[in-house]
């Protein structure tokens, strides 16, 4: 495991205490910042050595949907947790900030979607659900397509009225593709996808935005990228099949304060760069959601991300492009799409009651030291490299590792929500 250098803050007990630093407490000869309303675990430092009078049952490193979930799990089990989390605040990033009276999803859009019924019960239990649908919108070129691709799609495309008239122009075109193939197999995700919906809808709605995606030409990414791609012979932009779907009402920082009530937690704290390195002294388990090539200390090389990056601004108008999310589906924007956040939570009148509205461009780049890494690369250099740390993993004594970053594997919000309930329902001896 990565061992870096040590720092001391103290603990605040989450959902009931503000975490506000007012002076500074000189322990043993060295300063130490105290915060007003905040109840700290009884610890000196003493010869670079910290002694602590309190242990814990589980450690939990990153306070994401993961790591909150399993803190609340754990709690109801009469667990004593702590949570630490190297960003300046809690929930990872579902975490919401509020600009002008809007919560903006900080690290882009997430609409929670699900089939399960217990996991919807579960989640509205801690928050309610609003009746949020996403209905994203594409604009190439100045011309808006409705998402995902259905009747209302292929009205817009072909002018076509009828599922027969336009499954016809679709197998028309999926035809010629096919023919030029020449009895061989794709090669490439261009020629996959050629295959799959004709030359229209490919070249209208997928690759350029695929390629600002990914930051290659179709030509040269992996065919298996896209395996199917689903068209809807009905008039429905529901993005979703799922029965269940919406937002928190009052953002996703209430469903992680509800899971976090009453739970020690510590905000920038840098796991490898603290006392907490050491952490069986402080925890019976270790619940680890970073980077499991970092845990590993890189031993078999880093893991490739692709990520994300935001530029918000305020507009002044209650209402900028009528539409949570707008997908730019032409090289002409550099960005992929624009995100309006009040959508999320606002609908009719509510949307013009407040006169300004927050809107984020989203870019997607390749993944460089010091971003935030959000995507998995899921090519034959990365598997391989993963289930070698996997395989480390396995052998780590009491360590649980979870989440995006820990499992090296994206995941939608209800299937964290469904893993850990999985988990610690069947594992009994985790708790």
């Amino acid at each position: 495991m990565r061992r870096t250098t040590k720092s001391f803050t103290p603990v605040l007990l989450h959902g009931k205490f503000k975490q506000t630093k007012v002076k500074t407490k000189i322990i043993n000869g060295s300063p130490a910042p105290v915060y007003k309303g905040v109840e700290t675990i009884d610890c000196l430092r003493t010869n670079n050595t910290t002694k602590q009078t309190m242990k814990y049952d589980y450690l939990i490193v990153g306070s994401g949907l993961y790591g909150a979930m399993f803190a609340y799990k754990a709690k109801q089990a009469g667990k004593k947790c702590l949570v630490i989390d190297k960003r300046k605040h809690l929930g990872g990033n579902v975490y919401c900030e509020e600009i002008e009276g809007i919560n903006v999803h900080k690290y882009g859009a997430h609409i929670f979607h699900t089939n399960n019924k217990e996991v919807w019960d579960f989640v509205n239990s801690i928050v309610p659900f609003n009746r949020y649908t996403n209905c994203p919108v594409a604009n190439y070129k100045g011309k808006l397509f409705n998402l995902p691709f259905n009747m209302n799609t292929f009205y817009q495309m072909w002018g076509v009225t009828t599922p027969e008239e336009a499954q016809q122009k679709i197998d028309e075109q999926k035809a010629e593709a096919v023919a030029a193939l020449k009895g061989r197999e794709p090669q490439n995700l261009e020629e996959q996808a050629l295959t799959l919906v004709g030359k229209d809808v490919f070249e209208k709605l997928i690759k350029e935005y695929t390629e600002k995606q990914w930051g290659r030409k179709c030509k040269d990414l992996p065919a298996f990228i896209i395996k199917r791609l689903p068209v809807r012979m009905v008039f429905d932009n529901n993005y979703f099949n799922d029965k269940y779907q919406g937002i928190p009402i009052g953002g996703y920082n209430k469903l992680i304060d509800g899971l976090l009530e009453d739970i020690e937690c510590k905000t920038d704290v840098d796991f490898f760069n603290s006392e907490y390195h050491e952490w069986r002294k402080y925890a019976d388990k270790l619940v680890y959601t970073g980077a499991i090539d970092e845990y590993f200390d890189y031993t078999f090389g880093k893991l490739d991300w692709r990520t994300v990056t935001f530029k918000t601004r305020i507009e002044d108008t209650a209402n900028y492009q009528g539409n949570a999310v707008v997908n730019y589906t032409s090289h002409n924007e550099p960005y992929t799409r624009v995100i309006e956040h009040k959508h999320f939570e606002m609908f009719g009148q509510d949307v013009y009651d407040n006169p300004k509205t927050v809107v984020s461009e989203e870019y997607s780049t390749e993944y460089t030291e010091g971003m935030e890494p959000y995507y998995p690369v899921n090519d034959e250099r990365n598997n391989t490299i993963v289930e070698k740390y996997r395989e480390l993993a396995k052998q780590e004594k009491n360590v649980i590792f979870g989440g995006r970053l820990g499992l090296y594997k994206y995941f939608d919000m209800a299937p964290i929500i469904e893993l850990v309930m999985s988990k610690l329902k069947n594992e009994h001896d985790l708790l």
